[in-house]
């Protein structure tokens, strides 16, 4: 582990396993927009994430119905997705803490196993007539109580089924795959609630975990880039806060992402004002719009995967073409220009998302990761009951186009002042080489500021 701080800090190497002699390595790198699939273990990860991610998107829509029809109150769709949320940001970091603490694919089959159990359980109450609201939101807390600790898990589990030098790759394909489900598991959720009732969707989503159940099963162990556990000690959490607290490559990534995802990503309280206020269509218009950013996002999530790049100037980049996408987005004088430009802000927001998410667990000490995704989990997905209330009062009281302004705003300040800060303490970027991971400046790449340790 390194013991420096700020620009001159430095992560660990991680333990290589044995590698079968004549078959390329789990952490050999690659060009390709999918080398991470040639390594098995990742490969049987993938796939099962595929379907639970189907699952998951199909879960989410049925949920939504299910309360709207419970109620006919948007705002207790809000509560719904607020409780979800709650749990990451009041308790994220002792997730990190267990991910750390405990072996990663033991915890994670748990974490499947009793994502499954509430999906099966909400499948029960809906098909049987006896589902009321309160048992939905209930569901939601506990699913947010699960995923406090399958976030970090299940980020932090991908460096040791691919190695350092596959990181990105992976991390990128990964967001491929949740984006991809997201096409498919709506339109699935929308035939099952029409045809049958939301209660077969959440049967299939809590059937769905036995995928990723048996992938994690059927995986070699030996070729695993395993972190042994660290053992239960006093101060672990506050250990991780001053362990990212010390290093501005760890620290202004987080920040970012954590104002881009509390402003920033608030489309469904944006794209319906949209379609209710501006363009005055229907829930069909609705679905293109999110379809059409989905669409974006894969792409992002696809070049993200092909260029593989960490270097944080990158993320500062994609942020400030985001957010200023986001700006142009909430002007756009016709519905075709808004529709088009919805692409392009799912792309970009994407990439925001793959270079932070990789370059923040590149430059961690494996020992430390779980705590370091935690937070950076925690400050992404944890400020939306923060920022979707406020940006939802600023749409309701000055309109759809103000909100989205609003948020694309506060975005693009965050981006900016986290990119001058950056350039102040070394502009650093990330670089993978024979002799392990450094820190080069990036007008300066021949000069290195710290090895690896």
């Amino acid at each position: 582990m390194s013991t420096g701080t700020g620009g001159n800090s430095a992560p660990g190497h991680l333990p290589t396993p044995q590698t079968p002699s004549g078959n390329r390595g789990p952490g050999t790198r690659s060009n390709s927009m999918f080398s991470s699939l040639k390594i098995r273990n990742y490969r049987l990860f993938a796939a099962g994430q595929a379907v639970s991610n189907t699952g998951t998107w199909m879960q989410r829509i049925a949920q939504d119905w299910l309360v709207l029809s419970l109620t006919g109150s948007a705002s207790a769709v809000g509560v719904t997705i607020a409780l979800q949320f709650l749990p990451m940001l009041l308790f994220g970091l002792y997730g990190g803490v267990l991910a750390d603490r405990l072996p990663k694919r033991p915890l994670l089959i748990a974490t499947q196993i009793a994502m499954g159990l509430t999906g099966v359980a909400l499948a029960a109450l809906t098909l049987a007539g006896h589902v009321q609201v309160w048992h939905v939101y209930l569901a939601a807390f506990l699913l947010g109580l699960v995923t406090v600790v399958d976030n970090p898990a299940r980020q932090t589990f991908v460096s040791e089924m691919v190695g350092p030098a596959q990181v990105a790759n992976a991390v990128s394909l990964n967001s491929a795959n949740f984006q991809s489900a997201r096409l498919v598991g709506p339109a699935i959720a929308g035939v099952l609630i029409t045809a049958v009732g939301s209660g077969w969707a959440f049967l299939l989503n809590g059937l769905s975990f036995a995928a990723p159940i048996a992938a994690l099963l059927m995986m070699r162990t030996r070729e695993l880039y395993v972190v042994e556990p660290r053992p239960r000690a006093k101060g672990q959490l506050r250990e991780g806060l001053r362990y990212v607290a010390g290093r501005p490559e760890l620290v202004w990534p987080i920040v970012l992402v954590g104002f881009i995802g509390t402003f920033g990503f608030n489309f469904p309280i944006w794209l319906s004002a949209f379609v209710d206020d501006v363009f005055h269509a229907d829930a069909g218009t609705y679905g293109l719009f999110n379809t059409l950013i989905a669409a974006g996002s894969l792409a992002g999530a696809l070049l993200a995967a092909r260029r593989g790049n960490t270097r944080l100037r990158v993320l500062v980049t994609a942020a400030v073409l985001f957010s200023a996408l986001l700006l142009v987005t909430a002007f756009a004088p016709g519905f075709w220009l808004f529709a088009a430009l919805l692409v392009p802000v799912g792309m970009f927001g994407l990439t925001v998302n793959v270079v932070a998410n990789s370059s923040v667990q590149m430059a961690t000490d494996p020992a430390m990761r779980g705590r370091v995704m935690a937070l950076y989990m925690m400050v992404f997905t944890g400020g939306t009951p923060v920022g979707a209330p406020l940006v939802g009062w600023i749409t309701d009281t000055y309109g759809a186009r103000l909100g989205m302004a609003a948020g694309g705003l506060v975005s693009l300040a965050a981006a900016v002042a986290v990119g001058l800060i950056l350039r102040r303490v070394g502009n650093l970027r990330l670089r993978v080489g024979r002799h392990g991971l450094t820190f080069v400046p990036a007008a300066a790449p021949q000069r290195e500021l710290a090895p690896a340790a």
